[in-house]
């Protein structure tokens, strides 16, 4: 017989007794996070084994008393005995702590806290541990405030923007009282300083106060990422950030081109409502506290969006489908939806599934590593045996739907450097396929048949 659930965040399984140590560690990590049950007894593939009575005497013995003492502050788990096919289970559960963080008192604060990644426990980050703090407070790192920034930083006309524009609300005006309420500004012994989220949002320079908090975008050659083709940081607001990164994106995608009616239209190999939920995802998802950059990675066979910090809640990678949402973000989210971006919360990973099953490619992945998030998606495989010849078909595409161009256009399309425009359209113009009319920077190229 096997346990109806599988392991996760919440659920752990030991076949048999482990040591004091390794039970006081799992239990700490589910008290960090959103509680949990050890069940003993089971095996890692769920499978009921049972135990014998001498180990049920010697747990239901000495276990609670074990963590208790152990844990700081002090933890005190519920252990109860099970029958499953007559064979005999032990589960320690505990609820979610009330005051994080949580350690081994033995190992102090900084070396002793344990936090669920996934099925697995690991020691927390001192940044983890701030934020355990916060939590316990009841505060979230996108309020706080900033204050080297002043109101001067804010960008007034993009919330104007905003608040004339947003989704299912009237229009407002801008006012102290409205930028509290979306704590776009926040008050702190009586002066005022915009929040993380504010500057995020509607930040002139928003890297000048959140150095890391921008995206880095990478295309690869091959797929072993260790020679680069093109690389640009994505800055500015979240709303720059979003569109440089899709643009991209989508601008180094294979592409096909399907005749309906009068008009060609344009396809991408990949479904793009699942790159825009991707993309979307690790920016309004992303632990902004944590001092690195997120990051894009284009291979030949995928593309990796790597968001600094954990999942916000208690969700299995295995259950991204059920539409549960957790937010780390609450404020970002709320705008970002009211601004037309985001349409509805917790369906972000549901289209991206859903969207690959009806192209029927491969599925993505979904990895929670130690303080990093890495949604995968799969690309199709290259029609092309290089990066040139790729860039060929792209520029012959592109000369398809415009016949005439410049190297500035071929660069900005692209999105390759100038040297590699003219190196391209060279080989075009001695294979013949293209035409070059003018000299230097003022020379133009069309097709040779056309007109």
């Amino acid at each position: 017989m096997k346990y109806h659930l599988p392991e996760s965040t919440t659920l752990e399984f030991k076949r048999e007794l482990p040591d004091n140590n390794q039970i006081i560690k799992t239990i700490i990590g589910f008290c960090n996070q959103s509680g949990g049950q050890l069940i003993i007894g089971i095996a890692d593939d769920g499978t009921v084994t049972g135990l014998t009575n001498k180990d049920i005497e010697l747990i239901m013995e000495s276990i609670e008393r074990s963590i208790y003492d152990a844990c700081s502050p002090p933890i005190i788990p519920r252990i109860s005995t099970q029958i499953l096919e007559n064979k005999r289970i032990i589960v320690i559960e505990v609820s979610e702590g009330m005051n994080k963080p949580y350690y081994r008192r033995s190992e102090g604060l900084a070396r002793g806290t344990y936090i669920r990644l996934g099925r697995t426990t690991a020691k927390a980050t001192s940044e983890i541990i701030q934020e355990l703090e916060w939590q316990a407070r009841g505060i979230d790192f996108e309020c706080f405030p900033l204050y080297q920034a002043t109101k001067d930083d804010l960008d007034n006309e993009k919330i104007k923007t905003f608040l004339k524009e947003r989704i299912n609300h009237e229009k407002a005006t801008l006012s102290e009282e409205t930028l509290k309420a979306y704590h776009i500004i926040t008050y702190e012994h009586s002066k005022i300083y915009p929040s993380v989220s504010g500057i995020l949002l509607f930040g002139h320079n928003p890297q000048s106060f959140l150095t890391e908090a921008m995206i880095i975008c990478s295309h690869f050659k091959g797929t072993s990422g260790r020679e680069v083709i093109a690389t640009v940081d994505c800055n500015g607001t979240l709303y720059s950030q979003f569109n440089q990164a899709f643009h991209f994106i989508t601008e180094r995608l294979q592409r096909s081109f399907v005749i309906k009616t009068a008009k060609r239209e344009e396809k991408l190999e990949l479904p793009t409502i699942a790159i825009r939920e991707a993309l979307l995802n690790m920016i309004v998802h992303r632990n902004y506290h944590i001092k690195a950059p997120s990051k894009i990675a284009l291979y030949d066979n995928r593309i990796e969006f790597f968001s600094p910090g954990q999942f916000p809640g208690p969700l299995d990678t295995r259950d991204l489908t059920k539409g549960i949402s957790y937010l780390r973000n609450p404020i970002i989210c709320k705008i970002m939806r009211e601004a037309g971006f985001i349409e509805k919360l917790g369906s972000g990973f549901i289209e991206i599934f859903t969207s690959y099953e009806k192209m029927k490619l491969q599925n993505p992945t979904v990895i929670e590593g130690e303080n990093y998030i890495k949604c995968i998606l799969p690309r199709l495989p290259q029609k092309k045996s290089s990066i040139e010849e790729n860039d060929i078909d792209k520029l012959k595409q592109l000369l398809t739907i415009k016949p005439e161009i410049t190297i500035g256009e071929i660069v900005r399309h692209l999105s390759i450097s100038r040297s590699t425009a003219l190196r391209r359209i060279n080989e075009l113009v001695r294979s013949k396929f293209v035409k070059r009319a003018g000299k230097k920077k003022a020379a133009r190229y069309f097709k040779n048949n056309a007109k």
